[in-house]
Parts: C-alpha cells; sequence; structure tokens
C-alpha cells in the first residue's frame, strides 16, 4: 500500500475485507491487517532480520482501496528459504508483533553459530558434517569465498573431539557449491 511519505517503500498489509459504500459502490474501502518492518517496531532492526522480514501485527486499519499499489507474496519462513529466487514482492514474516506492547510471538527462536544469533535467510551459514550445527564463515575465522569452496566442513569442537581436520579444496567445484547451498536453505 502507498506510504504517504513517498520517499519510504509502500507498506505491507493483508487484505481481510473489502467494503463497497456510496452509490453504486463508488468508495471502495479496505480493512487491512498491517505488517511492520523491524525498524518500525520498538527495537528496531536487528542483525539477524532478513532484508525482506515482516512482523504481523495486532494492528487493523481501514484504508481506502485507491493506496493498494499493487500485490506480494508474504511467505512463511521455512517456505521463504525454499524459494528458488527471491523476487521484489517476495517477503517472509516469522514473528507476529503487539503493537502496544512491542512483544514478539513467539518470544523466543532458534539461534545458531558461536554468536547465537537467530538465522537470517541472507547470510551464507555452513554445517558442520559431524554436530551438524551451522556457522557464519565470518564467525569461524572464514571468507564467504572460502567457504564455497569447501568441500567438508568440520566445526573447532568437532575437530578437537574427534581428530578430524577441515577440509578445503582450493577450486570450489559445481558440487560443493551445490552442497554447501542446499544446506543453508534446507535449514
Amino acid at each position: 500500500m502507498r506510504a504517504s511519505d513517498t520517499s519510504k517503500p509502500p507498506y505491507v498489509a493483508r487484505v481481510e475485507a473489502i467494503e463497497a459504500a456510496g452509490s453504486r459502490g463508488t468508495n471502495v474501502r479496505v480493512r487491512v491487517r498491517w505488517y511492520y518492518r523491524p525498524e518500525e517496531s520498538m527495537g528496531g532492526r536487528r542483525p539477524f532480520h532478513g532484508a525482506k522480514e515482516v512482523f504481523l501485527s495486532d494492528h487493523y486499519d481501514v484504508q481506502s482501496a485507491d493506496t493498494i499499489e499493487g500485490k506480494c507474496n508474504v511467505h512463511s519462513f521455512r517456505s521463504y528459504t525454499k524459494l528458488d529466487s527471491v523476487n521484489a514482492e517476495d517477503f517472509f514474516c516469522r514473528f507476529e508483533y503487539k503493537s502496544a506492547t512491542g512483544s514478539f510471538v513467539p518470544d523466543r527462536i532458534a539461534v545458531f553459530c558461536k554468536c547465537e544469533m537467530p538465522y537470517n535467510p541472507d547470510d551464507l551459514m555452513i554445517q558442520c558434517e559431524e554436530c551438524s550445527d551451522w556457522f557464519h564463515p565470518s564467525c569461524i575465522g572464514m571468507t564467504i569465498k572460502d567457504a564455497k569452496k569447501l568441500e567438508h566442513f568440520f566445526c573447532q569442537s568437532c575437530t578437537a573431539e574427534n581428530g578430524k581436520m577441515a577440509e578445503n579444496s582450493h577450486e570450489a567445484t559445481a558440487q560443493s557449491e551445490e552442497k554447501v547451498e542446499s544446506k543453508r536453505r534446507r535449514r
């Protein structure tokens, strides 16, 4: 939906009902439930929020149908991470947001990596083949380019426990890049 300030991105809302008023239904209004972007919520945007993340709020409103700019798709977090490609009209939602209190449902989600942050689908993560934990390359002293070259990865804990060494292929093969990418999406 069109923002009143044209320098801001359009608002995202779920149409709950369509009402026609006036003679011959000339005044069409829509009842909407607003999605908030992280920066519009109490606490603001956090590092784990994806660029296309929105929160379904408890904020309802009635707007003129003329403010509708177009259709977008708000996916569940799981289905968003499985998309082959993300288009401009694709968003995802993993939280409901209580606008009066600034609280979220659920109020806790799984965390990963040494940094103990929730998963951000915009960031590459690699999975240890031994313990199945996920890690950001930067948190384990690796570049994204180097992470994509890995054929096998064992985290520091598993390497110390089992004496395994992380194997690094100096040339990324199509198979190893696909493996890292498919692991990232599988979560």
